[in-house]
């Protein structure tokens, strides 16, 4: 045992301690991203370069700072992303809502589809499907200032030249595209004015304007996503819209046939919570 596996045991005591869901993976990581190694390589670390940085580190978690703003990336399907304060870090629940994407997509019988993600934060879902779909062509939309910086950086690292930064609203964005595009998709705010995020990391930590949604039930930022989606998607184009576990029924209703969808579907993650929408719009 090591002088730092040591230290990393009583940093997993303190951090449970203090409540956080994964206090070994996390103690795990701080030590890594101060000394500079792997998860994997943490025994090679010699007791001669410990650096005291990691409980420093390690009290930031404790007040449950997020781990991702300890060491500067949020990890989403093979990405690694710069994320800080003022953008949303991206959650595993999301990946499921990405990956349905990125299967329908490659089903598609499309040479290049053409893809809008409304409200990308740090660009997680936007840039997943750019690296994961072949030639997709992938337009990111962002109007807050501050998330859209931090896009702008991890498209620049990961972008591939195939996904473009929009600095626009969601509601009203991209004209251009009327009728083009072959899949919508978002996360938008969705928490409903009044509500309190139980984690502390989202609710001491998230931007408030990535968590809350407008309007008596949180959801008037999906009711226009579905607005932009219906004018932005081709006869037989897609759409998939995160809400919360809560939310399902009301948001499924949104989606309905007098506005042009078809087969909508209530779809849950993988604890078995409902937790994104998909509908398909208009005939192909």
């Amino acid at each position: 045992m090591t002088f730092l596996l040591d230290e990393i045991a009583l940093a997993t005591a303190r951090l449970a301690e203090a409540g956080v869901p994964s206090p070994r993976t996390d103690a795990e990581e701080i030590a890594a991203f101060v000394h500079g190694v792997s998860r994997g390589r943490l025994h090679s670390v010699k007791d001669s370069d410990f650096d005291a940085l990691f409980w420093e580190g390690v009290a930031r978690r404790e007040s449950r700072e997020p781990l991702q703003h300890i060491t500067g990336r949020a990890y989403f399907r093979y990405l690694s992303l710069e994320v800080g304060l003022g953008v949303f870090v991206p959650r595993p629940e999301t990946e499921v809502v990405a990956g349905w994407a990125i299967a329908r997509l490659s089903e598609m019988d499309v040479a290049s589809p053409v893809v809008v993600d409304l409200g990308t934060g740090s660009g997680a879902i936007a840039l997943s499907i750019a690296q994961e779909v072949a030639l997709a062509q992938v337009h990111a939309v962002e109007i807050d200032p501050v998330a859209y910086g931090w896009a702008k950086r991890n498209i620049l690292e990961h972008g591939q030249g195939r996904t473009t930064l929009h600095p626009e609203d969601l509601a009203d964005c991209l004209p251009e595209l009327d009728g083009q595009v072959d899949l919508v998709i978002s996360n938008p705010p969705y928490i409903p004015p009044g509500a309190v995020p139980r984690d502390p990391e989202v609710r001491d930590y998230d931007p408030s304007r990535a968590l809350y949604g407008s309007g008596q039930d949180g959801l008037d930022e999906v009711r226009a996503v579905e607005r932009t989606a219906r004018r932005l998607l081709r006869p037989g184009g897609l759409v998939a819209v995160e809400h919360a576990d809560e939310q399902g029924n009301a948001v499924y209703w949104l989606f309905s046939e007098d506005n042009g969808w078809r087969d909508a579907r209530l779809r849950q993650d993988l604890t078995g919570r409902d937790r994104f929408v998909t509908a398909k719009f208009g005939q192909e």
